[in-house]
């Protein structure tokens, strides 16, 4: 996989409007889980991707150094030679001043050779920080996207169940309207009230037939005192006629 289609995937997953995408799913949880795997897999599959990118990176930068580190290093040997080269042309010694010379010379072309790679490597190194920086922040942006998606799944999965155990309470609600229980305790308070009227109707119907019992002790009671008066003005009369 080449660096531009690692970019190209990491920025189309970065992009993606996963609401969008729910709305048309006609199931949402299986493709969140589906996505789930798409982006865990796309992660690690660009994680290698950077990692090895990074990678290359590092070793031109260490070339890039060690260019750097030759170029300063031939600078100093052929200003070494350079000098050695005066003191032996002071010294009159001709032969020793020009060979030394010509060994501050190779010095400088093995400078300027390093100088050369360096100025070469400079642009690749740029394009190639500049890669790494795209890279990054698009695998951060997958991972927070991924993160999304990860919270819409738990959510979806929650409101789920939280759906289904409404809709089995509706359903129970629905079967116990169907049994309308309020008409069964009407009617069951209905036939308490008729006990009860019951009950009162004996009561009053009992203390009825008591009164009545208690009014005709009451009227025999009378009716004797009655007979009791009676025979006695009958015996008060039979005296008086004997006498």
């Amino acid at each position: 996989m080449t660096k531009q289609s690692i970019f190209g995937r990491i920025s189309q997953l970065a992009k993606a409007n996963i609401n969008a995408l729910l709305d048309s799913a006609e199931d949402p949880q299986k493709m969140m889980d589906q996505m789930v795997r798409d982006y865990n897999d796309n992660i690690a599959e660009a994680e290698q991707a950077i990692a090895q990118t990074i990678g290359n990176l590092r070793m031109i930068e260490d070339d890039y150094k060690e260019d750097q580190q030759a170029a300063a290093d031939w600078g100093t040997k052929a200003l070494a030679a350079s000098n050695k080269a005066d003191e032996f042309r002071s010294a009159g010694n001709a032969a020793d001043a020009a060979k030394f010379d010509n060994l501050a010379k190779v010095a400088i072309q093995r400078q300027m050779q390093s100088e050369s790679e360096m100025k070469t490597a400079e642009p690749t190194i740029a394009s190639q920080r500049e890669i790494v920086e795209k890279l990054k922040t698009g695998l951060n942006q997958m991972k927070e996207k991924r993160t999304e998606l990860s919270s819409k799944r738990d959510e979806l999965i929650a409101r789920s169940k939280a759906a289904h155990a409404q809709n089995q309470v509706n359903e129970a609600v629905k079967a116990v309207n169907i049994m309308d229980p309020s008409s069964e305790i009407g009617r069951f308070e209905e036939k308490v009230r008729r006990e009860e009227a019951r009950v009162r109707g004996a009561a009053e119907l009992a203390s009825s037939s008591l009164d009545a019992q208690f009014e005709s002790l009451e009227d025999l009671g009378e009716q004797t005192e009655v007979e009791a008066r009676l025979a006695a003005l009958k015996a008060k009369q039979t005296g008086q006629l004997e006498g």
